[in-house]
């Protein structure tokens, strides 16, 4: 079996560290710098702690980080890595960023492989996200689906992968951060009641989605921030609809502040999802 490291250890890390461990896989990870958070995930994953330079070792190192950290991690590894090893970056970034990393670490001639994530991190019920894969060295990564992951292999350059992911995420964490503004414009300027009523009426599949996707929205928010930026520059800066991600990323920087603080912005989102759908013949 091949080991594996994971950087770093959030949500998303330690989940595919733990379906990895569960399958008899060795999985390792360093914990340098890393708050006590990190390493109890670490812990209860069954990940081993390791020094940077037995990480840059493994076969197979997965890129699980903010995407504002991407890079810098790749040029940290790129002088430790050698050409039999796999080293896939995992993150919202946008194809241009991949091809970017992708020319830091071609100098050690290790597989590089362009990887998004699509979907939460696994879970104990048995779902598992698809981590899709392209590059020409695809194929390297998806040896893990023997040891339960989802890996597809798209036929397609290094940033196919981040295109799709870029594309996916643009519409879902884009629909929320809609409807997280609307409903937040609504209920400033007393609209509330009859917004979730038309919505209830004439939308009947999309308010169920938002009053699903939005309250798990706030604890990740902060998270988003970067990953809208990244939507921006993979749409490109010079075209309008970049300027609707830009405000995305301002949205969830105040509403990671919000859910941090006071909550203010919260409770308003929570009281107007909290709304029943009126009663045929109700006046309300």
């Amino acid at each position: 079996m091949p080991v594996v490291a994971i950087i770093a250890q959030g949500a998303m890390g330690a989940g595919i560290g733990r379906r990895l461990t569960t399958y008899g896989e060795t999985v390792l990870t360093c914990l340098e710098g890393r708050s006590p958070a990190s390493a109890a995930r670490a812990q209860a994953a069954g990940m081993q702690p390791a020094s940077a330079r037995e990480v840059a070792h493994a076969d197979i190192i997965l890129s699980v980080l903010p995407p504002a950290e991407a890079l810098a991690l790749a040029e940290h590894y790129a002088p430790l890595l050698s050409p039999n090893q796999v080293y896939a970056d995992c993150n919202a970034i946008s194809p241009a960023l991949a091809e970017r990393i992708g020319q830091v670490l071609a100098p050690s001639g290790c597989a590089y492989v362009d990887a998004g994530i699509i979907g939460g991190p696994p879970r104990e019920d048995g779902y598992t996200p698809k981590i899709y894969a392209s590059g020409p060295h695809a194929a390297r990564l998806a040896v893990l689906a023997a040891h339960g992951l989802k890996v597809p292999v798209l036929q397609g350059p290094i940033g196919a992968a981040s295109a799709l992911k870029m594309s996916y995420a643009g519409i879902t964490k884009g629909l929320t951060a809609l409807g997280s503004a609307m409903f937040l414009a609504a209920s400033r300027n007393g609209a509330a009641a009859a917004l979730h009523a038309e919505l209830a009426e004439s939308q009947p599949a999309l308010l169920p989605w938002l009053g699903r996707f939005i309250p798990s929205m706030y604890d990740k928010a902060y998270r988003w921030v970067g990953e809208m930026e990244e939507i921006a520059a993979f749409l490109g800066e010079e075209r309008g609809e970049a300027q609707m991600y830009r405000g995305a990323a301002e949205l969830y920087t105040r509403l990671a502040a919000d859910n941090a603080g006071d909550k203010a912005e919260v409770a308003a989102l929570q009281r107007f999802l909290a709304q029943r759908k009126p009663s045929p013949g109700s006046s309300d």
